[in-house]
Formats: structure tokens, sequence, C-alpha cells
């Protein structure tokens, strides 16, 4: 049986590993290399690096941790290569077919596209046709506007992009799985979108990755004993307590989710 995923996402904005909520708030955590390590000895099933530098979003929070951030996108990959012991995604600022073919040539498994799938999905086609479409990650961000979900870009809903139209394009872009994000959850802790999820997975022939709302090690189990996905990612929740990843897939083991047995490093 194939085995379910659970996913910790770490977040960089301006050289700062941060914790989000609502897609508006940001709170500095520090250095982007430490959690790396952390999570491959928690044994974590795979990594999705995501770069939000971009924006005028407040960011607050811990000034103390003094970690510079006069490093790289080519340094940043490289280190994380070094550091995990499970598949990367990265994702961020792609914007074209050299863009993916940097962050792959060091060390990325895999890349996440998301404003590509929008403006230029030639390019994403592009993508998968050099790597595979295993390599290319479609990140939908999206929320719930007047009784309906819609995708979420360029910081807003758009009324115009229905949710399931959209994804139910994607495979033939070349993505080979899904990410939706739920911006209305984002950082909030009030459980995954576990409504929506049995919706999309039956848009889309792709594994789906559910994002945005966990809280506590039972909502894992519960999405992805319930929901049709393949996976769960989460950022926030992961940061704040010692062996989350290996509490989150222990939560959904002992609840009889074909999960990976926990294991520590």
């Amino acid at each position: 049986m194939k085995k379910k995923r659970i996913i910790p996402v770490l977040l960089l904005r301006n050289g700062q590993l941060v914790q989000s909520k609502l897609f508006k708030e940001y709170k500095n955590l520090g250095n982007p290399f430490k959690a790396v390590e952390r999570f491959s000895q928690w044994d974590a099933d795979e990594l999705i690096y995501l770069d939000i530098s971009s924006g005028s979003q407040n960011t607050s929070g811990r000034t103390d941790l003094k970690v510079s951030s006069n490093f790289s996108l080519e340094e940043l990959i490289v280190e994380v290569a070094k550091s995990a012991t499970m598949p990367i995604t990265f994702g961020g600022g792609i914007r074209s077919l050299e863009d993916a073919e940097l962050r792959i040539r060091l060390g990325a498994d895999k890349v996440s596209v998301n404003t590509l799938l929008i403006t230029n999905f030639r390019v994403v086609e592009q993508i998968a046709s050099k790597f595979g479409t295993q390599a290319v990650v479609g990140s939908v961000d999206y929320s719930f506007l007047h009784g309906r979900y819609v995708v979420y870009h360029e910081g807003q809903a758009d009324p115009e992009l229905d949710l399931f139209e959209h994804i139910s394009r994607l495979a033939d872009y070349g993505v080979g799985e899904v990410l939706l994000n739920a911006v209305d959850r984002d950082g909030m802790k009030t459980g995954l979108d576990i409504d929506l999820y049995e919706l999309a997975t039956r848009k889309t022939s792709l594994p789906v990755i559910g994002m945005g709302g966990a809280g506590k090690w039972s909502d894992f189990a519960e999405a992805l004993g319930s929901s049709g996905l393949d996976a769960v990612a989460a950022a926030n929740v992961f940061q704040h307590f010692d062996q989350s990843v290996y509490l989150a897939r222990k939560s959904a083991f002992e609840a009889g989710i074909p999960v990976r047995k926990p294991t520590l490093m």
C-alpha cells in the first residue's frame, strides 16, 4: 500500500525563517538552516522550502536571533541539501526554465511553481518536459469567497479564478502533484480543510497535498484518513515542538493510517 506523507514546510522571508498568519503577518523565527537538521533527525518524509520574500506584509518577532541573511539563493540551496536526508522541494521566485534548472542542479529534487500556473503555464510544460512531471509541484493558494472556492494570488482572492477549474488543468501543464494551501486557515490552528480536500481530490487525478490550519497531531491523522489526500504539509506547528514531525507521524500511525513507521534518526 502506498504510504501517505507528512511534510514540514519552511518559509523563508528576507533571509529569515518565519511563521505566517493569514498570509499577512510574519514572525521571525531565525536560522533557516537549523530547522532542516532537526527535520532530518525526526525522519521527515520530505521537505518543502518556500521563499516568500516578495510582498509588503508586516514582519515582526525576535530581534535577538542575530542570524545573517547575507546569503545567496545558491548558498541556501546547497547548504540545505547538505543537511537534508529527505527529498527537498524548493519554491518561490521561479519564473523561467532556467530558474528551475538552477534549483535542481544545486540539490533540489522538485520545484514548486505557483504564479507560473496562472501567468505562463508554457514554462511549466518546459520544466516538466526536461525534468519529468515528478519534479513539478503545483502550489495553489486558495480562499473561500462569496460562497465558492477561488485561487488566491497577488495578495488577494481572485473571483475570476475558480479553484476547481484551476486544479483540473494542472495535469495538462505537466504538474506531478498539487499542494493546496488554505489562506483562511494559515496560522489559525483550527484544523485542516477536510471538506475541501474531499472535493478537490475528485477534480484531479494528481496526488494532492493539503496545507493550512494544522494545530494538533490528531489533525494529520484525521485529514489523511478521511479526505483522499496523499500528504499533509504544515509549517508553523512543526517549529514549536521538539520531535514534532515524529509526533505527527506517530499519531497517524497509531490511528491506522498507512504512513511510515515513526522513527528518530
